[in-house]
């Protein structure tokens, strides 16, 4: 099978397409046909030795990216069988091996896909809305009528984030640059700020959470942003003591957040995408022999929603 390895740390050169074995599953895998790879940030991150280079670097030979979607070939789990359409996001933050014409699965992190939506809508619904799930249920649980800022909203985690807060019942405000206010107001967000306008300073202890996907730039726009008692979540970039110890003092929770596999947390997303609730929106997409200029692409920080590669 093809697969594209990295060869090293370092520019978009590095990764490398090559013939190898098809994976052996384990108990409890099953080998899953790629038809569509999702990319993130970390991805090119991580590519360029920072991320989590360092917890995978060991791996050989190394195959990045975790989202995937595809169909059931093989099976050693009673939860799929051969012919299932699946989708999920793989072994994160180890390594997932997702830049594959076949990967070996774990299938308690798999869902399946609805009939509804296309390999390249599964594979964008991966990641990135697991990641926004897991956040604003499990670490700031967000209620109905809260007041959530979405940092970045026009982006993969943030145009997901807009659409998961509205379906929690929050009053959502996202941020972004004024040429993409109508795809942020679009989503169902009810307020829209222009991050290159905004006054931080004059608009202060407004927010219950923040949500930033910006990272270390950012951080202390949101601490300007939240309210006594409220949460700022940052998925970016750790939370410094420093920063930690200033909003404590502010009865501020701030907190950094790594998302993890999850199959009944993928079971959530593909309800919210059958029934319409979250709708994936793909900026681009790429054939698999051109991931090096999809990793070019989201490294401008300039892309609206997902970048996907297809199989």
């Amino acid at each position: 099978m093809k697969a594209i390895i990295l060869q090293q740390p370092g520019n978009v050169d590095q990764l490398k397409i090559i013939e190898i074995a098809e994976p052996i599953i384990k108990p409890d895998e099953v080998l899953v046909e790629v038809k569509a790879i999702s990319i993130n940030p970390i991805d090119a991150k991580t590519r360029a030795g920072n991320g989590i280079y360092q917890r995978i670097k060991d791996q050989s030979p190394l195959i990045l990216g975790w989202d995937i979607s595809g169909i059931v070939v093989e099976s050693k789990s009673n939860k799929f069988k051969n012919g299932d359409e699946v989708f999920g996001m793989l072994e994160f933050p180890k390594v997932g091996n997702a830049y594959a014409e076949y990967v070996a699965a774990p299938a308690s992190q798999l869902a399946l896909k609805p009939a509804s939506i296309s390999y390249e809508e599964a594979a964008a619904s991966t990641l990135a809305p697991l990641t926004v799930w897991q956040a604003m249920t499990q670490n700031a649980q967000v209620q109905s009528g809260q007041k959530v800022l979405i940092h970045a909203a026009a982006g993969g985690v943030g145009h997901y984030a807009v659409q998961i807060a509205k379906y929690l019942g929050a009053f959502v405000t996202g941020t972004s640059s004024e040429v993409n206010r109508d795809f942020v107001l679009q989503l169902g967000a009810d307020a829209h700020i222009d991050y290159h306008a905004y006054d931080w300073e004059g608009n202060r202890a407004y927010f219950d959470l923040v949500f930033d996907t910006v990272g270390p730039d950012n951080i202390e726009k949101s601490l300007l942003a939240v309210k006594e008692g409220g949460t700022i979540i940052s998925i970016a970039s750790g939370i410094s003591e420093e920063f930690a110890e200033k909003s404590k003092s502010k009865g501020i929770n701030a907190m950094f957040m790594l998302v993890h596999p999850s199959g009944e947390d993928m079971d959530v997303i593909a309800s919210l995408l059958k029934n319409k609730q979250v709708i994936p929106h793909i900026y681009k997409t790429f054939p698999f022999a051109e991931m090096a200029a999809a990793h070019q692409l989201i490294e401008s920080s300039r892309t609206v929603g997902k970048i996907v590669i297809c199989l």
